[in-house]
């Protein structure tokens, strides 16, 4: 029985041994997926955090400190008349704020003391112990935005936009109801062309539908780009396809038993239960027709129609000098999707999975 109860005491000890070694390597894993998130997601912050810190420099700090993330000024005092700029410098064991009044041979400058202008140091110049302080500029954006007339190619992409997401939820829903729901020949056949659809390239279609819309009288108008958004595209239709086989048949026959027919039910049973998929594929049109250079850039030829993308690329042409200018217009085109998603991060990410997952 004592040999019986040391074997089991040691087949225990061994067994929690095994326990917290397997926590312990856990922990660890979980530590350093940590810390390569973090790391990818600082790469991929600092050009955002560069473009927000360029946006609010003048034309001086860019000059002295151009790949700086924040809009530092020397601090500049006056003497004589002048305004010289503060360095700390050591003197005697005790540092204090002198103003570098001349550059000499051999990084050496003559430093003033503004407390006391009548003495004067030859002291070596360090620019990293300039005096410098947050000097932010704001101004930099009403002057990008007036610079062009960006609050009309604001509007602009904002038509283009929700119009263009209002059809095309309204015909990928149609769409993907049927290939769903209703039970055909040749419905899965029709569903493998769509799909094929994707592999052709937007360039290829070009020159047939720009000699369309420009027999129609179409072109230098926003209606090429709205109204293809009207016809279902196979993307959106796989998603909501795939979620709409989620939900269960027997709902569309209550539905029918009660009375409903096929467009009420549609409109009543299946689309509410849809919300997180519709949702997504809003985030994607929304993404997309913000986003979108090519399409606009070939149809719009007036200044009024441009979009943002075009007006962007445009100002970017105009005033490449100006990079604070650049930089804050740029800004101002990519908050409304930063916004979007993390407004509606929680329905993106969940219509996603949902819509990937089932069917």
């Amino acid at each position: 029985m004592i040999k019986t109860k040391e074997k089991s005491f040691w087949v225990l000890s061994l067994l929690n041994k095994i326990k917290t070694s397997i926590k312990a390597q856990e922990l660890f894993f979980k530590g350093l997926t940590t810390l390569l998130l973090a790391a990818g997601a600082t790469i991929i912050l600092v050009p955002l955090l560069y473009m927000i810190g360029t946006s609010l420099k003048n034309v001086d700090q860019i000059r002295q400190d151009p790949l700086g993330l924040l809009p530092f000024s020397p601090v500049l005092v006056e003497i004589d008349g002048k305004q010289e700029p503060l360095y700390k410098v050591d003197l005697d064991g005790t540092t204090l704020e002198m103003a570098l009044i001349k550059k000499q041979p051999g990084g050496k400058g003559i430093f003033i003391d503004p407390n006391d202008p009548s003495c004067t140091y030859i002291l070596s110049v360090n620019e990293k112990n300039a005096v410098r302080r947050l000097d932010f500029h704001f101004e930099n954006y009403p002057e990008a935005l007036t610079r062009v007339p960006f609050g009309r190619y604001f509007l602009n992409t904002l038509i283009v936009t929700f119009v263009g997401m209002a059809g095309m939820m309204f015909s990928c829903s149609l769409v993907a109801y049927g290939l769903s729901r209703f039970r055909a020949r040749w419905v899965n056949t029709l569903f493998l062309i769509l799909l094929s659809t994707i592999m052709l390239p937007r360039q290829i279609t070009l020159i047939p539908l720009y000699v369309i819309f420009q027999r129609i009288g179409w072109i230098d108008t926003l209606l090429p780009l709205i109204i293809p958004q009207f016809f279902a595209n196979a993307y959106n239709v796989f998603l909501l396809r795939q979620f709409f086989m989620s939900i269960p048949l027997e709902m569309d026959e209550a539905a029918k038993i009660d009375g409903a027919s096929t467009l009420q039910t549609l409109w009543y049973v299946i689309l509410p239960q849809s919300r997180h998929a519709l949702a997504t594929i809003a985030i994607f049109h929304f993404l997309y027709a913000w986003n979108d250079f090519y399409e606009p850039l070939i149809f719009l030829h007036s200044r009024s129609n441009w979009t943002m993308a075009v007006g962007l690329q445009t100002f970017n042409a105009m005033y490449s000098i100006n990079t604070h200018l650049i930089m804050a217009a740029s800004l101002v085109m990519v908050l409304p999707p930063i916004i979007l998603f993390f407004l509606s991060q929680k329905i993106f990410t969940q219509g996603v999975v949902v819509s990937g997952v089932k069917g």
